[in-house]
This record gives structure tokens, C-alpha cells and sequence, in this order.
């Protein structure tokens, strides 16, 4: 299913509406847009298997190309509306993109992506002038609203940054059915999991560019149902859309919930929200007591699952089992899990180790770095795959997850990568090593820290602190930059040169016992 199915079934449902003007997108209008994208792609020369990419803030017109893309058996990557223009721009070129679409709200940024990426020949800009870009409204006019003669499924191949070097592409096989044939992996787990149909009414307050708002909004478009999108997120704003759109489904990281609880008592009873039946949240682990004051508020209605942008596997639970088995991320609904030590033993339940899910195939590959690939993948099983999680399963197949085997910092439900950052910081001349970890933040579950080696003869003191936090929030997007910065003699280093961060990061998170082993 797709809005060529739906625009003709209800023509005037909105299929997207602005949370904040109520503006509406209906179905009609969708279906319309998005033909008229993928015709001047098919009439520029992009085929089934290319790449385009959209860098652009949560807007209408994300969705139409979304649409126009996974219509024509494209390859289409969502870029971070907050990078920098180096790091957008590496992505764009990377990612092989044929046309990109931005809009006159990230101008700055957009202007300069086409140096970063020379071999992409179109650049479309929506909402008015970007310097080097066709107007998208001008363009599009041109063309027919009729679908092509072919429309192959197209799908997301989305960016994850790894703990080393640049991010990589997710890439998955290409589907080989027709965009009207079925809602897609995530519509069948919507609705198997969540009752997600043609009467959803689906909130999404979070970055489009994200892999499960986007691959959440459009399955909901898939299904038939409305979504309802947030420029952005504020607290009141989505309670407030609850009520006023009739919202039935949401989902959230658990850093909206901290800051919806923190509210007033009485603006948080001050809302009707009895049309809400599901609210899901994945991203970060859930403090036990945010989600326990959650459930008292909404109503055992919070499910949660975890999984990654690979889909190579997937748990879940509802508010009943969370309750019964305080901790967990669920059972798995896709994939069987394995639980691994370091050569790729099974470990009893109980015991943690390295988390794999099995599915049938190799579910996904890393754009371009093999390497990188085989690293996820198990020792001896190529069709058991990793996302560098470290936990345990206990005897009734619950998942707990107790680490994770890299140093990923998760702020606020977003990824953050310490090694891209410490690349950056480590080219100024007055830092001789540095290590980025996450410490505890009360409201974003984690923030991120520097702790820098000086080079020698270079006093450390706050001026410089201040120089060096505003040299990296120059260098990397500013989500991404420290919020605060130590100094440390030496940092600790293997033999080797190996760094070993734990001793590091240890330090802020209470534990005093930590040693090199």
C-alpha cells in the first residue's frame, strides 16, 4: 500500500498534518506531489537502484519526497538537518546521491553541500532561494502528476555512524515487489504489534531524519493512517496535539518523558487524552522510575521496543510485562537472539555477553566497507548479526541490556560517536590527547565530556577550556560538541596505545574500583 491506493480511497484524508498551523497534506495532494518528483527524476535519468538524499527540517514536503523516492525504487538517505556542511556533505557524496532536496531554512548549510559533493547534478530547494540550487516548486510544475509506468519498491538507506572513522550507509537488498503491494517490514510490525490501520492517527515529535520517525510516519502513510508532525518537540505542544488532533499512536524517546513529568501538575491534567492508545518509546534505555510515572499518568498503553536501523532484529514489551520484568527491552518479534562472549560462545541465561540476532540471511550490509560488515556479523554464523550491545537473557527470553561494547553516547535518544569528535579536537595544536565520554545528565539521560591531555608547555585553566569547547562546536555539529571539558595530566594507555576510556568514564559515573585488566 502506498497514497496512490489511499488518494483513491479517500482522496481528501489528510495524510499529514502540522501540529503547530494544522496545516494538512491529504492524500490526494501526496500522491499528486509525489508523482510529479518521480517523474523529473525518471525524465533526469534516475532509475530503480540510485541514490538520492533530502536534507531538510521537519516539513510537509519531506514527505512527498519520501514518496516520490520509495515509488521509483530508489535508494533515498535522510541527512541530519544539524550536521555541518562537511558533514552533510560527506554523506551526500558518499551515499552516491544522484539529486538532493533541501529547503531555504537550512540555506547556510545547503549552499555549501554541492562542494562536498561534486559527482551529485541536481539540487532541489523548497520554500523559496538556496545560491546553486533549482526552486523546487518551478521544477516539479513541469512535470505530469501520473504515476510511472513501473513502480518498483524503493526503500531508506540511512547513515549510523560506528565508533571509528566516518559513518556508513545501512544498505538492505532492494525489495522486489511493486510500492502497491504491501505496507513494508515496519507496517507489518505496526500493525501486528499496535493495532496501526487507516484509522491511525499517528504523532511523531521527533527529527524526521531519524530512522523510526521516518520509517514510522511514512508505514503509517502506507497503512492509510494521518500523521501528525511536530516541528519540533515542546512539551505542552504534544500534549496539546494529543487532544486537538485526536491522536490514537505516538512514539518517544524517553527524554520527553523527563521533561513532560517536570511540568506543572496542573498542565499535566489539563489535557484530554482518552482518543491516546499506544505510546512507544525506544532510542535509550528508560530510567525505571521516569517509566513507572508514566504508566500511573497514561495508562499501561507505553510499549517498548529495541532494535537498530539495521532491522536485523527486534524485541518488545507492553506496560503488563515491563511491570512483571522491571528492566527489560522485551522478547524478540523478529530475529532469535543469541547471547555471545568474545570468541562467540553461547553464555547460559543470566550471564551477559554480546547480544546477536538471527535471522534467515544477512539482513543488511554497510555501504561500501565490507570490513565493517564482517565486523557485525558473528564469528561463525554470517546470518547472526551484532549492534554492539552487551546484556542477558533471562529463563522466560526477556533481553536486559547491561552495556555496551563500544562508547556510544546516547544524549537525549540520539547517538553521539566519541571517536568523531575526539578527531576533530585532537588537530588543535594545544591538545596533545584527548578522550569524549558520556557522563550522567540528569534530563538527557547522558551529556557528553571532553578530557584533554595539554600539549606540552600549554597551561590548562578555563580560558582555554572555553577556547577549545568553541574551537570543536566550530568542527562538528554542535549536538555532537562537549558540553563541558576536564583536564587530565595523562590519559590512561595501553602498552599498546589503546585508550582505555573505562577508567575514564568510570570517574563520573560513581565507580571507584575500576582498574586496567
Amino acid at each position: 500500500m502506498y497514497p496512490g491506493t489511499w488518494s483513491q480511497r479517500f482522496p481528501d484524508k489528510p495524510a499529514v498534518i502540522h501540529a503547530l498551523t494544522g496545516e494538512a497534506v491529504t492524500y490526494r495532494a501526496l500522491d499528486d506531489r509525489s508523482n510529479r518528483l518521480a517523474q523529473l527524476m525518471w525524465a533526469r535519468g534516475i532509475r530503480p537502484g540510485d541514490h538520492v538524499a533530502i536534507f531538510m527540517e521537519n516539513n510537509l514536503r519531506y514527505f512527498e519526497v519520501m514518496w516520490a523516492a520509495l515509488r521509483s525504487g530508489l535508494y533515498i538517505t535522510t541527512v541530519n538537518r544539524y550536521l555541518t556542511d562537511e558533514e552533510a556533505g560527506y554523506i551526500v557524496d558518499d551515499c552516491e546521491a544522484k539529486l538532493v532536496v533541501s529547503s531555504a531554512k537550512l540555506a547556510e548549510v545547503a549552499k555549501r553541500l554541492p562542494e562536498f559533493a561534486p559527482s551529485c547534478a541536481h539540487w532541489l530547494a523548497v520554500d523559496g532561494a538556496v545560491a546553486g540550487y533549482e526552486q523546487y516548486e518551478n521544477a516539479v510544475a513541469e512535470h505530469p502528476a501520473q504515476r510511472l509506468a513501473d513502480e518498483p519498491a524503493g526503500q531508506t538507506m540511512l547513515y549510523s555512524s560506528g565508533t571509528t572513522g566516518r559513518p556508513k550507509g545501512i544498505i538492505r537488498p532492494r525489495h522486489q515487489h511493486r510500492i502497491s503491494d504491501e505496507a513494508g517490514p515496519v507496517g507489518a510490525l505496526q500493525k501486528a504489534l499496535w493495532g496501526f490501520d487507516e484509522h491511525t492517527v499517528y504523532l511523531s515529535p521527533a527529527p524526521l531524519y531519524h530512522s523510526a520517525p521516518i520509517g514510522f510516519c511514512t508505514a503509517a502513510q502506507a497503512l492509510g493512517g494521518t500523521v501528525v508532525m511536530m516541528p519540533r518537540f515542546d512539551e505542552v505542544g504534544a500534549l496539546a496535539a494529543i487532544e486537538r488532533f485526536g491522536v490514537t499512536h505516538s512514539q518517544w524517546v524517553p527524554t520527553m518523558f523527563t521533561r513532560m513529568l517536570k511540568l506543572p501538575r496542573e498542565e499535566l491534567e489539563g489535557f484530554d487524552l482518552s482518543s491516546h492508545r499506544v505510546a512507544i518509546h525506544a532510542a535509550a534505555p528508560c530510567p525505571a522510575g521516569i517509566k513507572r510515572q508514566m504508566i500511573d499518568w497514561w495508562g499501561p498503553i507505553i510499549c517498548e521496543y529495541y532494535g537498530g536501523t539495521e532491522l536485523n532484529g527486534l524485541t518488545h514489551n507492553t506496560s503488563e510485562e515491563w511491570l512483571s520484568h522491571p528492566g527489560t527491552v522485551g522478547r524478540a518479534v523478529l530475529g532469535t537472539i543469541h547471547v555471545c562472549d568474545e570468541d562467540g560462545n553461547e553464555l547460559p541465561n543470566g550471564t551477559p555477553g554480546i547480544v546477536y540476532f538471527e535471522l534467515p540471511q544477512m539482513p543488511f550490509a554497510y555501504f561500501k566497507s565490507p570490513e565493517k560488515t564482517s565486523s557485525a556479523q558473528h564469528p561463525h554464523h554470517a546470518n547472526w548479526s551484532a549492534l554492539g550491545d552487551v546484556g542477558y537473557v533471562d529463563d522466560e527470553g526477556f533481553l536486559y541490556l547491561t552495556d555496551r561494547a563500544t562508547f556510544m553516547i546516547i544524549s537525549g535518544g540520539v547517538n553521539i560517536y566519541p571517536q568523531e569528535i575526539e578527531d576533530a579536537m585532537i588537530l588543535h595544536p594545544k591538545i596533545a590527547d584527548v578522550a569524549v565520554v558520556g557522563v550522567p545528565d540528569e534530563e538527557m539521560g547522558e551529556a557528553v565530556k571532553a578530557v584533554v591531555q595539554v600539549a606540552d608547555g600549554i597551561e590548562a585553566n578555563d580560558a582555554l577550556a572555553e577556547e577549545l569547547l568553541a574551537y570543536t562546536r566550530d568542527h562538528v555539529a554542535h549536538y555532537k560538541a562537549p558540553k563541558s571539558l576536564d583536564f587530565m595530566d595523562e590519559l590512561p594507555r595501553l602498552p599498546t596505545g589503546k585508550l582505555y576510556k573505562r577508567l575514564i568514564k568510570d570517574r563520573y559515573w560513581g565507580k571507584t574500583d575500576s582498574r586496567i585488566v
